[in-house]
């Protein structure tokens, strides 16, 4: 039978431990195995491997030896509790060995879970499962977690006071990292708030987020959005020693004004345009960033792109002569300059 996404997540959650098998599939290995790795702990417990209660196969062992998955299924251990065969990898070249096992299983047998990559409808593996009448099936996409997933995750890390900010940063973090970043995110969070009974903050996601490649640069970024010219030498003489690129440095600082010219013209304010911003923008440096969009206004913020812009050409270009990093630091002093008028 096939198991449709929303219903998917409760059963992961919560399976049934009398069901003959069941199959996941996806183009993202890490997201398949995420699923496979929750739904094996909700049956067997944290207790199950040690206890020998989960066989672990893989696509070329079947391929050996077809009747292993069988036996797998049918064998019985010395602890009592449910048991798991678990396959990896499968392909349709062992789906007969899987619908011999499919067709042998019988109750108080090990549940079969199978895991394969991307699957056509027409495939012979997700048919087997799907015209099963006590076996599921179901495909995993890139789709983000929804609204139930990431407070499953948050209860799951013991995260379960969040103010409103903080969950609207936790909502956009999942759609931008992959399953296995965000979930260590949590977990990262959740160490963070060890002891802290106090709701989690968006200061603290943004703490515990991973860094973005412009990290480094975001001090120079700052003091150029807030006019601050006359301290825009020494940190650039700084970045210059950590090998900072002066065109990387233009780089980032048109995104940096791009991101703070698309929130002043966000019809909801500086603030509602930073929210919808991809990747998102957290904590202090948020309420930075909507600042900045505030007191430079859209025409400003539109001459300091083109400012931009027009220096990234000169920077490659190859009839260029000046040192890069001096035109560089040139238009950021520009930048800061016209910020303050």
């Amino acid at each position: 039978m096939k198991l449709s996404p929303r219903d998917a997540a409760r059963y992961f959650a919560k399976p049934e431990s009398q069901r003959t098998g069941l199959l996941i599939y996806g183009a993202d290995a890490m997201r398949v195995a995420l699923k496979r790795q929750q739904l094996i702990a909700a049956l067997i417990g944290p207790a199950g491997e040690e206890e020998m209660r989960l066989t672990r196969l893989s696509a070329g062992d079947l391929r050996k030896d077809p009747a292993l998955l069988n036996d797998a299924i049918k064998a019985q251990g010395f602890f009592p509790g449910a048991r798991v065969a678990f396959l990896e990898d499968a392909a349709d070249s062992i789906a007969k060995a899987v619908g011999t096992a499919l067709a042998d299983w019988q109750m108080g047998d090990a549940q079969l879970i199978v895991t394969a990559g991307a699957l056509p409808a027409r495939s012979t593996l997700r048919k087997l499962f799907e015209s099963h009448p006590n076996a599921y099936a179901v495909g995993i996409y890139d789709d983000p977690p929804g609204r139930d997933e990431i407070d499953a995750l948050l209860r799951a890390a013991g995260l379960t006071r969040i103010d409103g900010d903080a969950a609207t940063d936790i909502a956009a973090l999942a759609r931008e990292l992959d399953p296995g970043d965000f979930r260590q995110t949590l977990e990262k969070l959740s160490l963070f708030k060890f002891g802290d009974d106090s709701p989690v903050t968006s200061a603290q996601v943004e703490a515990c987020a991973p860094a973005s490649q412009e990290a480094a640069l975001d001090d120079v970024l700052h003091i150029v959005a807030e006019s601050r010219q006359a301290e825009i030498g020494p940190v650039l003489d700084r970045l210059q020693g950590q090998g900072i690129q002066p065109v990387g440095l233009c780089i980032a600082a048109t995104r940096h004004f791009r991101t703070l010219h698309a929130a002043a013209a966000d019809p909801g304010g500086p603030a509602a345009g930073l929210a919808r911003v991809r990747p998102p923008v957290f904590g202090p440096r948020r309420d930075r960033m909507a600042r900045q969009a505030q007191a430079w206004g859209l025409h400003k913020l539109e001459d300091a792109v083109r400012l931009l812009i027009d220096t990234d050409l000169q920077l490659r270009s190859a009839g260029q002569s000046a040192p890069a990093m001096a035109l560089m630091e040139r238009a950021l002093i520009r930048l800061a300059m016209m910020g303050a008028r």
